[in-house]
């Protein structure tokens, strides 16, 4: 089931569960069709990578996804978690805003 993300690419959000919990990150990546995000610095993996051309060998970490409703945005006011709405500008336009400070989000 594809439901709406409210959460965009380039968002700084916070971790409410798991192993990473309380860890912050910007989003790099949003996967819609599995609601799923790729955020930076939380869940991190450890892979083994054969060598190539690119790139030397070996163990290396990198980021996985991460579950959308394990992750909050960060309020733009105070850096707490927040929940999203909707409303519209004063020219009109359709913005994000925070529900816990009222602040807006994008534009």
């Amino acid at each position: 089931m594809v439901t709406k993300i409210k959460i965009k690419k380039g968002d700084r959000v916070l971790v409410l569960a798991g192993r990473d919990k309380g860890k912050a990150g910007e989003v790099l990546a949003i996967f819609p069709t599995e609601n799923r995000a790729l955020v930076q610095g939380v869940n991190m993996v450890r892979r083994h990578q054969k060598q190539n051309a690119q790139s030397e060998g070996g163990i290396i970490s990198r980021e996985s996804k991460i579950h959308l409703s394990n992750l909050a945005i960060a309020d733009p006011k105070d850096g707490q978690a927040s929940r999203i709405g909707y409303r519209m500008n004063d020219d009109g336009k359709k913005v994000r805003f925070a529900k816990r400070s009222g602040e807006v989000i994008d534009g």
